[in-house]
């Protein structure tokens, strides 16, 4: 049994292509992207990933790898995989925009803690909605159904189907208004809390001159946010469920499937 160059550099095609668009979600997507990650878990996962999903989905029908056209189909493949992980990292990033904002009302903001996502300083409320809301994803299967749907995204914008058209780059531009959107809503009743007790103490400051507001009411504010904190997350899942809908819905929008 003989096998031509053309025949081999197909194969080749058949599996690297894929594996690209893998990667380069695994690389940007939630989870993964972490640092505490290693690069040889996420190219290992996604060789797997390739080697099982490869016999499933449409021959690129491509054999030139080593070409101009190979290094532009390799790009078209990790544009695909990092707009769709580019989501992922919007609807999480919505939750540390809700920590930093809850932490700046309620004083809490000087508690800083390193993001091992971004590797920056953050809040501490912002690392504690950041990392409940990874185990949620997880818990939820999140991830699962994202490589589901890079899966059949191969099926619906096959390897040589050309590269996102600018109505798709704009409907991810267009869903980052849920970024804001959602951290005024999460972050709307703490913020009114703080308010509530703000008006308070300067109406006590008012009518008792003499009462020290920094020594009094520093730690009231501090108690009071995260009462108000531990309060609010009766609805987490409320808002988690909407936002990561939206998301989904837009990733298969984009995918086309």
């Amino acid at each position: 049994m003989s096998f031509s160059l053309p025949q081999i550099m197909q194969w080749l095609a058949d599996i690297m292509l894929p594996f690209v668009r893998i990667s380069a979600l695994l690389v940007t997507m939630i989870g993964f992207s972490g640092k505490t990650v290693s690069t040889k878990v996420k190219s290992l996962l996604a060789v797997l990933i390739a080697l099982l999903i490869a016999p499933t989905i449409p021959s690129s029908g491509f054999n030139e790898l080593f070409s101009l056209q190979g290094f532009l189909l390799v790009m078209q493949q990790i544009l695909i995989g990092v707009t769709i992980g580019f989501l992922s990292q919007i609807f999480l990033n919505t939750f540390v925009m809700v920590g930093q904002t809850i932490a700046i009302q309620t004083g809490l903001g000087f508690a800083t803690l390193v993001d091992p996502v971004n590797g920056i300083n953050t809040a501490a409320i912002g690392q504690f909605y950041v990392i409940l809301a990874t185990l949620v994803f997880w818990a939820i299967d999140g991830h699962l159904m994202m490589i589901k749907m890079i899966a059949l995204s191969f099926e619906a914008m096959p390897i040589n189907s050309g590269w996102l058209t600018p109505d798709q780059i704009y409907k991810v531009i267009d869903w980052g208004k849920w970024l804001f959107i959602a951290t005024i809503t999460m972050a709307l009743t703490p913020i009114t809390a703080m308010l509530a007790v703000t008006l308070t103490f300067g109406i006590m400051t008012k009518a008792a001159p003499q009462l020290n507001i920094f020594s009094i009411g520093f730690p009231i504010t501090q108690l009071t946010g995260l009462t108000v904190v531990w309060f609010s997350l009766s609805i987490f899942m409320l808002h988690f469920e909407t936002i990561w809908e939206s998301a989904s819905k837009t990733m298969c929008n984009i995918l086309g499937c």
